[in-house]
């Protein structure tokens, strides 16, 4: 079986565990295992959860509440990075592709040095399976060119996976937040 095929079966596979370990409380979960030296200083990227991810919005407005610069994703077309533009929780968003909420384009951009990575799942070793578009892909390696940044994927603790199927195009994370525990993985 070819990556692509690996990948399309493991997603229906994560979104399934997703699915089952999806709970209102985990957004104020989620809180209690926030490593405040980690988020320390950073200008944060978040973004606007789907349906069925976990709810970062309480972590968004903490951050916010302790004096955190937000910025949210601008989805491109299709092969480019994502932008990241200004964002407090007060602000009106506008509707993006696939679903997404955006803010509007008045909104400055930011570079973000600690992004919240959504996902399907992960691996004890960082590994992070996405949607399939190769947006936060990009993202992370374009970021990383010109700085140091810190991927934090966002994920129920049940969506970790003993493997999945990456290449060479799949951007490790630097750690997880659950909803049980933080993790920071070594290179």
């Amino acid at each position: 079986m070819d990556i692509k095929s690996q990948k399309t079966r493991a997603r229906v596979q994560a979104k399934q565990r997703r699915a089952e370990a999806e709970s209102a409380l985990g957004a104020v979960q989620l809180l209690e295992h926030v490593p405040a030296d980690v988020f320390k200083g950073h200008v944060i990227g978040g973004y606007w959860p789907l349906p069925g991810e976990l709810d970062i919005r309480p972590l968004l407005q903490a951050c916010h509440d302790q004096g955190h610069a937000l910025s949210l994703p601008c989805t491109p077309r299709k092969g480019k990075p994502l932008t990241f533009r200004a964002w407090t929780p007060t602000d009106r968003l506008k509707a993006g592709p696939y679903g997404t909420r955006e803010p509007l384009p008045e909104q400055p951009e930011l570079k973000p040095t600690l992004v919240l990575v959504p996902l399907l799942a992960f691996t004890q070793y960082g590994e992070r399976l996405g949607y399939g578009g190769g947006f936060y892909d990009r993202t992370l390696a374009s970021l990383k060119e010109h700085a140091e940044v810190f991927a934090c994927g966002i994920a129920y603790a049940a969506q970790e996976a003993a493997t999945l199927p990456v290449d060479e195009y799949d951007y490790p994370l630097d750690g997880i937040l659950t909803d049980q525990y933080f993790k920071a993985f070594t290179s």
